[in-house]
Parts: C-alpha cells; structure tokens; sequence
C-alpha cells in the first residue's frame, strides 16, 4: 500500500467506550466530504438570493416573475420529490453523484445564461414578447431542475452518507456532523448573499448572472473529485451501497411495501362470489397504484413514527417570513440596497450557525424531542416582531423591523430543523430512508409553492403585510402540532436531561 493510501486510513476518531474500540474515519475525507458540500451549496445559495433581483428588474413594480418562478421550482420538488427519493434509494451511490453534480452544474450555468440576455435586452418584453417568455421559461425549468439535483444530493449526502458514515460510533457523532453540515449551508446562505449583493450593487446584475454561470462551470469537476474519494476512501459507504442493491435485487418493489398486507388481505379467498369479484378489483387498483412510486412512497411515509414531526417541519416552509425571492424582491421595491439585504440575509444566516452551535449543547440536556419543542416556539416568538412590522405606517421602518425579527427566528429554525432530521435518522429503517427523505422535501416543497402561489395572489408589494399574517398562522399551526407529538408519546415538556432528571415534572 502506498504511503499516500496509508495515510488517507489514518483516523478521525479514535475514542474507545467502555473498553471497545470504535469504527475509525479518517479525518481527511470527512473534511472532503464537508469542502463538497460547501462547493454544492454555495453555488445554490447564489443562485437562490440572486433569481429575486433578477426577476424584480426584468419585470419592475410586480412580484408576478418571482412568484411564478417560485411556483414552477416548488411544484418541481413537490411533485417529484418522492419519486428523487425513489431513484436515490435504486442507483449506485456512484450514479446519483454523478447525476447530481453535472445535473446541478448544467442547470445554472443555463439559468445564468438566459438571464444575463434578458437583463441585457430588457426591451425584449415590449419588441420581442416571444423571445422574452421563451428566456423565461428556459430560467424557470434550468431553476427547477436544478433544485430537484440538489434535493437528490441532499438525500444522498445528509440522509445517507452521515448516517453510515457516524454508523457504530457514539451518537454524538451523527448529531455532530449534522450540525456540521448544516452550519456549512447557513455559511453559504450567509457569504454567498453577501458576495452576490456586493456584485449586484457596485457592479451590475449580469456580472453576478456571469459569475454564478462560471462558477457553476468549474467548481463541479473539484465537487465531484472530492465526493468520490470520500466514497472511496470510506468503506461502509461501498458496503452500503453493495447490501443496497443486494437488498433490491431479492425483492420487488411491489412485494416489499407496507401496503403488501392490504393487498394480500385483499387475495383472501373468503366471502361470497360478489366479495371476490371486488376484492379481486381492489386488488387489481392496489397493484395499479403500488408501481407509482410516488404512492409507494407515501405509503412509505405515512407508516413512520416522525408523521407529525415532518408535517410540522414542512408547514415551516409555507411562509414569506425568509430572505427568499418573495421577500427580496419586496425589500428592494420599498427602497433597500440590494447590499443592505444581502449583509441582512447573512445576519439572518449567522443567527443559524449559532443554532447549529446550540443545538448539540441543547440536545446533550434536554434530548431531541424537547430540544425540537422549545426550538419551534422560541421561532415563534420572534416572528411576532415580524406581525409587529405590518402595522408600523413607515415602510422603511417596517422593511428593517421585518428582516430584524426574520434573523431572529433563525436560531429556533434551524434547531428545530437538525431536531426533525435527527428523529428522522434515528426512527425510519435503513430501507426506507432515502424514500422517506424524498417525501419530506416533496412535503416541504408543496407548502413552498403555495407560498409562492399566495404570491401569484397577492403580487402587489403594498399587500405583502396579508402574506406575513398568513406565514405567521402557519408556524403556529406547526408549533401546535409538534406539541401535540410531544403529548402523544408522553414526554415531559419541561426537563430531560440525565444531569437535570431530579427536577423533571413528570
């Protein structure tokens, strides 16, 4: 073995616990592993501050362009998030990074293209109508085919690989890379608006369009070297991957599925003749159904313990109340620099990364379940600032009250978020994971578009006060229904901790 190859298997963690010794990995490719996805996530958090500019300034004085955009990304992810979840469960490792990455890469370099032509010929919209909606289109499918890569790379990454990476260590570790991975995604949210603001401001908007179309360009081949010497260079990664397709080659899908019971209940050869001929017709839309895979995926998903949990998580989405397109482009119509917003935004992404800190602090006292709980209402609470802002008649004023209390929220967001995704690592079985990430992002993409839809609605930016209250509501129906997953599994709200179990109330 090569010295090189000796010392890509030196260990990243070492500790033994009560005598056994643990799992080593090396520190080298889990530094890889977080550099790939930083690569990946910078590039999607330029793209996602930059495409509200965009469309503000290609269409002033309305939020219809950034509403239908936001529409066709998440009605993308909604309808086809479970299936991505399917295929991601089906292929090698090896091809759903690689789909991935050059899927992702292609798709903005196209976006950043077409919209480096319109901001150039922003008179195409009164002397080539045509030219202008077909540049539009091809913004909003290269935008949407790129998120659904990215929701791919997601599963792949945070839902598989740390998990069976951190497999047979002490569960500390799996929180650990969590918070890791999600800090590097708030670190993107917060430099790359910052960087792509500078650009906007003292540049110009095609310079950001050109940069983000380069950098999607090159940085794919590093991302793509770097994923696969980790894959490489971990071995319960290809020993996953090989007892995956084992475990698909020796059953069908149909067969597997929770619904088999239903469907064998459903063969029972007791009961009169009639009784047959319906059960035999069930059984015949029962199979129909079961080769969709977005129902078996559903199916999949319903059966889990996390139900409530992911439903709460999702609602979170059916809000205006982020640095989204929605919101940036409101900001920039009542008068702040594109600048101010992007520094704000990356405020907003600071807070988080301080979330991602506290989290395992939190999670080692009060568990996760707890931790999730005060997580959600600490959001809610700051988001009150925000219902504040709508009834401040200075819309200045109301612009910097509104980011003030959507910064805010960040930290109980984001902690509440790693609390859903570690119940989700913990509680789902091995075969189901993948499916059950892709239903959970299909779920959140589905209550992202009708935030956008609302958009579509309500297009005035004078009206944008109706769109907050409405995102308020949501969060609270959330907070509701996480409580009550708390009240169903009988876990005292209060205090956990095994430091802290003297005082528990229950």
């Amino acid at each position: 073995m090569s010295a090189e190859a000796e010392n890509m298997r030196q260990p990243l963690i070492s500790n033994t616990e009560e005598g056994q010794q643990q799992t080593l990995i090396n520190s080298n490719l889990i530094a890889y592993l977080y550099v790939g996805h930083f690569l990946s996530r910078w590039g999607a958090r330029m793209w996602e501050f930059s495409v509200g500019l965009y469309m503000i300034n290609i269409w002033p004085d309305s939020l219809l362009l950034s509403a239908v955009y936001g529409v066709v990304e998440s009605a993308s992810a909604a309808l086809f998030g479970p299936l991505i979840g399917e295929w991601v469960d089906r292929f090698t490792y090896i091809k759903v990074l690689r789909l991935w990455l050059f899927s992702q890469s292609l798709s903005f370099v196209a976006a950043g293209v077409a919209v480096t032509v319109l901001l150039s010929r922003l008179d195409l919209r009164l002397n080539g109508f045509a030219t202008f909606i077909s540049l539009v289109i091809l913004t909003n499918i290269a935008g949407a085919v790129g998120v659904l890569a990215t929701l791919a790379g997601t599963i792949l990454v945070e839902r598989e690989w740390v998990v069976v990476i951190a497999n047979g260590q002490s569960p500390e570790i799996l929180t650990r890379m969590n918070s890791v991975i999600r800090r590097i995604d708030l670190i993107c949210k917060l430099f790359a608006p910052v960087l792509t603001g500078f650009i906007v401001s003292f540049i110009s908007l095609k310079a950001s369009a050109v940069t983000l179309a380069i950098w999607s360009t090159l940085s794919v081949w590093l991302q793509y070297w770097l994923l696969m010497s980790v894959y490489k260079g971990v071995p319960s990664l290809s020993e996953s991957n090989e007892n995956k397709m084992a475990r698909l080659g020796e059953r069908g899908r149909v067969t597997s599925s929770p619904a088999s019971s239903m469907t064998q209940a459903l063969l029972s050869d007791t009961g009169t003749d009639s009784d047959l001929r319906t059960r035999s017709w069930k059984h015949k839309l029962v199979e129909w159904l079961l080769k969709i895979p977005c129902v078996n995926g559903w199916t999949v998903y319903l059966q889990q313990d996390i139900v409530l949990p992911g439903i709460a998580l999702s609602l979170l989405f059916f809000t205006v109340l982020s640095f989204g397109t929605l919101m940036i482009a409101t900001l920039q119509w009542k008068g702040i620099p594109a600048y101010v917003i992007g520094v704000m935004r990356g405020i907003s992404a600071g807070v988080g990364i301080a979330g991602t800190l506290l989290y395992p602090v939190l999670h080692s006292q009060i568990s996760t379940l707890r931790t999730g709980l005060w997580s959600i209402w600490t959001q809610w609470c700051f988001l009150l600032v925000c219902v504040y802002s709508v009834f401040i008649q200075n819309s200045y004023i109301s612009a910097w009250i509104l980011m003030g209390g959507v910064a805010a929220s960040r930290i109980g967001l984001w902690m509440f978020d790693l609390s859903v995704m570690q119940q989700m690592q913990d509680q789902v079985p091995e075969s189901d994971r993948c499916i059950v990430g892709g239903v959970q992002n299909s779920l959140q993409s589905t209550s992202d578009l009708l935030a956008y839809v609302m958009g579509v609605v309500v297009s005035n930016p004078e009206e944008f006060g109706k769109l907050t209250i409405l995102s308020f509501l949501s969060v609270t129906v959330a907070a509701a229904l996480y409580t009550l997953h708390i009240y169903r599994v009988r876990v005292d709200i209060f205090f956990t901790s095994k430091r802290w179990s003297g005082f528990s109330f229950g």
